[in-house]
């Protein structure tokens, strides 16, 4: 009887991998045709999903919004209950969300992801229980249709490939906060749809050489903070770097040096807001890309991005209860801080230590500039420890307040808070508010262009409290809410990617009226036999200041600034701020 069972179990199994050989035959992907040479071209990777979205019931494709090419969005889903209402899902299970194609020459991850969700839904690897995987088959779709077989200088493989730049020519990971693409426009509804636990970013590196084919760039954990910063440095990040060297694919953070070695120790990336996983942390998202080496066989790549998405469904599995607790704790815990730190640097009294696995290199002459160059040796492998400079400090904060109150002249922005699902309501009546305003001391402006914008940095405030006239109309926004991070990484104009450094504010910064020097010096006079503490700093500032004593017009200027005369609208921040009693 025991033989019996046993026979009939060994021909079940039989028949049932003979059926799952047979699908993967009908789903094969064109990489695989390729024997793991080529990468397909948007309208394949569509069709293909169609085709498996028809045929297999866990798999659901819908498009959603549009790109700059004019070609739309779309977002694949593997459930195995076949329930497809995020709603509901998001609530039950742990959703990762995989972005693919933001940069199409490194396409590593489009077949990678054509690959999990065949064997998902032919039931060749383990379905999850408590995880639903979704998926942005390509993203930069116009980069995607630029194809060619030259732009990626340096990688090894697929025969051709996508371009970095979208239709417009954007680095679409650049472009999260500022959202000048249709394609940024359209994430932010998809990732508020799907609200995801997880979020992962398949790119290709550039940098140093090593012989690992996966690297790893986690959003930086000081910068996510609290519980959910520390379980992802201490528990997640860990174990997918030991799951995956337990199936021999060795994985370490992204090498985040150019031109130089990676034994002299490297600091992590820091992935502010413009980033994707900088975005997403915003909604306490647990944000990695995956940076697999571009000197390796593209098939190398390509597989190693497969099980790495694997290993992190095993940890969704594992950790999907507890994932889902930690960020509802940070979004309870956001809504009652006080302050919050807008810039951050190095620590430098933390370090990890990595063993790493690099090969040796040679400073030598270079037969093309006849100067010394970098040449590495891959006969000479070596596995050393090495510096890496993974912990950050915050080097100011600033106070949260209750709302912040944006004037009517300026709901250009209120699209964007739109977008990223952020409450607020209008006035209903012209009222007396008292308030914290913002006038601009100082920042720096970019002399080249950045993506479509000559970005400021380095900005700073001075904060006057006064009582301000609002009028019927204009919008309230409370911090008490998800979106806080969002809120105050764009609004507080010295956030590194805050609205008024991507220069949504610059009209604030030309002064509009003037004075004509030959009328103004009589007023001027009058002015500092009037005012002797303004006359004593007037000349205290000629004393200190050389090159404003030998120029007539900044001292005119620098008397009218202190006047009356002078515009209140000039560097003064149109965003105002509510406190917190």
């Amino acid at each position: 009887m025991k033989n019996s069972i046993y026979l009939f179990c060994l021909l079940l199994l039989t028949a049932c991998t003979q059926e799952t050989q047979k699908k993967q035959k009908d789903f094969q992907t064109f990489f695989e045709i390729s024997q793991g040479l080529e990468t397909p071209t948007y309208p394949e990777v569509i069709a293909y999903y169609t085709k498996l979205a028809n045929e297999l019931p866990e798999i659901n494709i819908q498009t959603i919004g549009e790109s700059d090419s004019g070609f739309p969005l779309h977002l694949v889903t593997y459930n195995p209950t076949r329930e497809f209402n995020f709603k509901k899902i998001s609530k039950e299970k742990t959703v990762i969300l995989i972005n693919n194609g933001i940069h199409p020459g490194e396409s590593d991850g489009i077949d990678a992801t054509m690959l999990l969700f065949r064997d998902l839904g032919i039931h060749h690897i383990k379905a999850p229980k408590n995880t639903i995987i979704t998926t942005i088959p390509i993203y930069n779709v116009g980069g995607a249709l630029n194809r060619n077989a030259t732009s990626r200088t340096n990688q090894n493989g697929p025969k051709n490939y996508g371009f970095r730049g979208n239709a417009q020519n954007y680095d679409l990971n650049r472009d999260f906060i500022k959202s000048d693409t249709k394609n940024a426009q359209t994430f932010a509804k998809i990732f508020h749809l799907t609200n995801p636990d997880v979020f992962i970013d398949n790119h290709v590196s550039n940098g140093a050489d090593y012989q690992y084919t996966l690297t790893h760039l986690f959003t930086q954990h000081n910068k996510l903070g609290g519980k959910l910063g520390a379980y992802l440095h201490t528990q997640m990040m860990p174990t997918l770097e030991t799951s995956l060297e337990e199936i021999d694919w060795s994985i370490t953070p992204y090498v985040n040096v150019f031109n130089s070695v990676p034994e002299e120790g490297f600091s992590q990336f820091m992935d502010y807001p413009r980033y994707s996983t900088g975005y997403t942390t915003l909604w306490n998202t647990l944000g990695m890309m995956v940076e697999t080496h571009m000197l390796k066989p593209y098939k190398q790549r390509v597989l190693g991005t497969y099980f790495l998405m694997q290993k992190m469904i095993d940890i969704t599995e594992k950790d999907g209860k507890k994932i889902k607790e930690l960020r509802q704790a940070a979004f309870a815990e956001y809504k009652t801080k006080e302050s919050y730190p807008l810039h951050y640097t190095i620590d430098t009294t933390k370090t990890s230590t990595l063993n790493f696995k690099g090969y040796e290199a040679d400073q030598i002459t270079s037969e093309v500039t006849g100067l010394k160059r970098l040449k590495y040796d891959k006969t000479r492998p070596f596995t050393k420890e090495v510096v890496y400079k993974n912990y950050m400090k915050a080097t100011d904060s600033i106070r949260i307040p209750s709302a912040y109150i944006i004037p009517r002249g300026w709901q250009k922005i209120i699209p964007f808070l739109d977008r990223n699902n952020i409450s607020y309501k209008t006035l209903d009546k012209d009222t007396i508010i008292n308030v914290e305003s913002y006038k601009i001391e100082d920042y720096q402006t970019r002399k080249t262009a950045y993506e479509g914008h000559y970005p400021h940095s380095n900005t700073s405030v001075t904060t006057t409290t006064k009582s301000v006239h609002f009028y019927k109309g204009d919008y309230l926004v409370p911090t008490n809410q998800d979106g806080i991070r969002y809120l105050l990484e764009t609004l507080e104009p010295s956030a590194i990617d805050s609205f008024f450094n991507w220069n949504f504010f610059d009209t604030i910064l030309q002064q509009k009226e003037g004075f004509s020097p030959y009328v103004f010096e009589d007023i001027a006079m009058q002015l500092l036999q009037d005012n002797p503490g303004l006359k004593l700093e007037f000349e205290h500032k000629k004393q200190l200041d050389k090159s404003f004593t030998n120029n007539w017009y900044a001292q005119l200027d620098w008397i009218h600034k202190k006047s009356e005369y002078y515009e209140k609208a000039h560097l003064q921040y149109p965003i105002f701020r509510i406190l917190k009693n």
